[in-house]
């Protein structure tokens, strides 16, 4: 199994940015999808992005398409995510999954086995 760490979080205001990195140790790393998902109080767990595993292939909720950029560093077992020109709602505790199987979508968080334990970010206005 893969253990993940995030890191990256915190304060910014609105129109700023932060990137936030995902650290795996375990197992190789490149045999993982990986994904972006984020939660904030009384919500589910809300897809933000996802990297395939040779990085040629990612997909983004529409919320975050064009701010946002998920990538990975197989050598590094570090996962990004670079988000640009935040938002109030961006506010939410981040989580990095990963996953090796075949799934659908991995646009939910049913289909990842392995998750992070989270890192804040808060967007002021």
């Amino acid at each position: 199994q893969v253990q993940l760490v995030e890191s990256g979080g915190g304060w910014v205001q609105a129109g700023g940015s932060l990137t936030l990195a995902c650290t795996a140790s375990g197992r190789t790393f490149s045999d993982y999808i990986m994904g972006w998902f984020r939660r904030v109080p009384g919500k589910e767990r809300e897809f933000v992005a996802r990297i395939m595993r040779s990085a040629a292939v990612t997909d983004y909720a529409d919320s975050v398409k064009g701010r946002f950029t998920i990538s990975r560093d197989n050598a590094k077992s570090t996962l990004y995510l670079r988000m640009n020109s935040l938002k109030p709602e961006d506010t939410a505790v981040y989580y990095c999954a990963a996953d090796r199987r075949i799934r659908s979508t991995y646009r939910r968080a049913d289909e990842y086995d392995y998750w992070g334990q989270g890192t804040q970010v808060t967007v002021s206005s």
